[in-house]
């Protein structure tokens, strides 16, 4: 599933840049390809608790100086080739949307207020000034389905100065779970998951097709989160079986647990449903970490690097 691109900087066009970060309440992780052909490298920077708080009603970076030189070191220490890099932001900061549409021109820059006249009505902020990027899915000559991801302009503009704080250019910007689904090689039906203390995004993917895209905000109490998780992954597992006429065994698993090492199998145990098998959406076991990762998943920016040379 190839995620969407918001812009690019210093890169070929259409193209990634070859290092990527992604910030989380938690703390920064940067991976880098140190030359075309490499594996990457990953490093973890922690923030401390309240330097970051993901959302769309109010600034995230509550601590912006602080985040800047946790990007700067964590960057640094897998030594960025390029000082543009993938920017990975929370997922709930992000509204991503499948539309359909009869049709929608084929130039960006007509096709942008149409899409902006559709999502005016979608989300809770001004979506004239808002960060908005689009790809189309599919398309035939009486239909067009578009997957469309928005952000409020003024938490981008943190994002993006944050970055430029430390020293590197936002080249391109991508919510946690869409850059995560580049990992995938399939063409087969995939059911994920991607899990934060903050939130759960189910999605289904179906060869280059999203069926479902899908953030739910989690509640603060643990017994309450649990059950929001489960009814989670079971409407999302309803829905796949409803849509391609069977139950999926497997569900392919990021973010993190509550305990360190294999979080597929930590959230397998957790969830306790005997139908589903659970993996790891980007398996840690051969990765080059430079610094400690904690249980920090990997998978959003393994997936900003796909396909980068």
């Amino acid at each position: 599933m190839k995620s969407i691109l918001s812009k690019t900087t210093g890169t070929q066009p259409g193209g990634r840049p070859p290092a990527a970060v992604e910030l989380s309440p938690e703390g920064v992780l940067a991976a880098s390809l140190p030359s075309p052909g490499d594996s990457p490298v990953f490093a973890y920077q922690p923030l401390p608790a309240g330097a970051l708080l993901p959302g769309i009603g109010e600034p995230n970076l509550r601590a912006p100086e602080v985040v800047a030189e946790a990007i700067r070191s964590a960057l640094g220490q897998v030594s960025a080739r390029t000082r543009a890099v993938t920017l990975v932001l929370p997922d709930t900061v992000v509204r991503v949307f499948v539309l359909d549409f009869d049709s929608l021109p084929s130039k960006a820059v007509e096709a942008y207020p149409v899409l902006r006249f559709r999502l005016r009505k979608m989300v809770p902020f001004d979506v004239e000034h808002a960060g908005l990027s689009y790809q189309v899915l599919s398309e035939t000559r009486n239909e067009c389905k578009v997957l469309a991801a928005v952000l409020p302009g003024p938490i981008l503009a943190e994002y993006e100065g944050a970055v430029r704080a430390a020293g590197y250019e936002p080249g391109a910007v991508l919510p946690s779970s869409l850059a995560a689904l580049e990992t995938l090689d399939s063409l087969e039906a995939v059911l994920t998951a991607n899990l934060t203390p903050l939130s759960l995004t189910t999605s289904i993917c179906n060869g280059q097709n999203l069926l479902l895209y899908r953030t739910l905000d989690l509640p603060d109490d643990s017994a309450l989160r649990a059950d929001e998780v489960r009814r989670g992954i079971a409407v999302a597992a309803a829905y796949y079986e409803d849509n391609l006429g069977a139950k999926p065994t497997k569900l392919h698993f990021a973010g993190s647990t509550s305990s360190a090492g294999n979080n597929a199998e930590a959230f397998e145990r957790w969830l306790a449903d005997p139908n589903l098998t659970v993996v790891e959406l980007a398996p840690r076991n051969s990765i080059g970490a430079v610094s400690p990762l904690g249980n920090a998943s990997v998978a959003g920016v393994s997936g900003a690097l796909t396909g980068v040379r």
